[in-house]
C-alpha cells in the first residue's frame, strides 16, 4: 500500500498536504488495484514506477467522495449534475489527475433518436474518452445497455487515431454487486461506483472497502478455479 502511495505521488505531483488527504481518504482502497491479487498489485506498481504506465485499475476509484457539493437530503439527476459543474475542479480533483472535461449533456443521434450523455470526459494517459452516466438510486441492469450503446458511438464517430477504446463510468448510490457480477462488467469498459454526497463514518467507509475487497478477491479465486 505505501509503494502505491509513493508512486502515485511522483506521477500526479502530490504537494504534502495532498499526499495526506489522498491517504485519509483512502485512496489506496477505492481503487480496483486493492482488490486485485496480490502478484497483479506488484506487477501493475512495478510497471508505474519504471515507466508511468497506468491503467484503469488504478484511474476509477468505488466509492466516489461528492460531499463538496453540499446537496441537500432529496435531489434529482439534474440537481446533481449541476453541482458537479458548479464545483467542476473540485470533481476533477476526486475524479483524479489527467481527466479533462469536455461536455455536460452530450447530444449523440442514432437512428433520428436523441440521447443525452451526462458528462463526457477524456483521461490523457489512457487515451480514451469517459462518458459518465449519473443515478439517482441503485445499479440496474438496463444501465449497461445504456451505456454500450454511448461508447459504441464514442468508437466509432469521436474517437480518433491513436486512442483507446472509450470507457463508461456508471455513479449511482448502490452498486448492486451480483448484478455487476452476472452482467461480466469487469469483462468489459464499464465500471460502477457508488458515491457519498455525504460522507459515513471511517469506521463505517473501511469496513464496507474491506468487505468489498473480499468479495472481489473470493470472485477472482472462483474464476481462476
Amino acid at each position: 500500500m505505501s509503494q502505491f502511495y509513493i508512486e502515485m505521488c511522483k506521477l500526479e505531483k502530490w504537494s504534502v498536504r495532498n499526499f495526506r488527504e489522498r491517504i485519509n481518504s483512502m485512496l489506496y482502497e477505492r481503487t480496483a488495484i486493492s482488490k486485485k491479487p496480490e502478484e497483479t498489485i506488484r506487477n501493475e506498481l512495478q510497471r508505474l514506477s519504471e515507466s508511468s504506465q497506468i491503467t484503469p485499475d488504478l484511474v476509477f476509484r468505488d466509492p466516489y467522495f461528492l460531499d463538496f457539493l453540499n446537496l441537500k437530503n432529496t435531489y434529482s439527476e439534474k440537481d446533481l449534475e449541476s453541482a458537479i459543474i458548479a464545483e467542476l475542479q473540485r470533481f476533477i480533483s476526486e475524479l483524479g489527475i489527467d481527466f479533462a472535461f469536455i461536455a455536460r449533456q452530450k447530444r449523440i443521434t442514432i437512428d433520428n433518436r436523441d440521447y443525452y450523455i451526462d458528462l463526457l470526459f477524456y483521461h490523457r494517459r489512457l487515451k480514451s474518452l469517459v462518458a459518465i452516466d449519473l443515478k439517482i438510486g441503485e445499479f440496474d441492469a438496463a444501465y449497461k445497455g445504456e451505456m454500450e450503446l454511448y461508447l459504441a458511438y464514442l468508437e466509432k464517430y469521436e474517437s480518433i487515431e491513436g486512442e483507446n477504446s472509450p470507457i463508461g463510468l456508471i455513479l449511482c448510490t448502490g452498486k448492486n454487486p451480483e448484478h455487476i457480477e452476472l452482467l461480466q462488467l469487469h469483462r468489459s469498459n464499464i465500471k460502477v461506483a457508488d458515491y457519498f454526497t455525504i460522507l459515513p463514518s471511517r469506521e463505517i467507509l473501511l469496513d464496507k472497502l474491506h468487505k468489498a475487497i473480499a468479495i472481489a478477491q473470493n470472485n477472482l479465486f472462483m474464476q481462476d478455479k
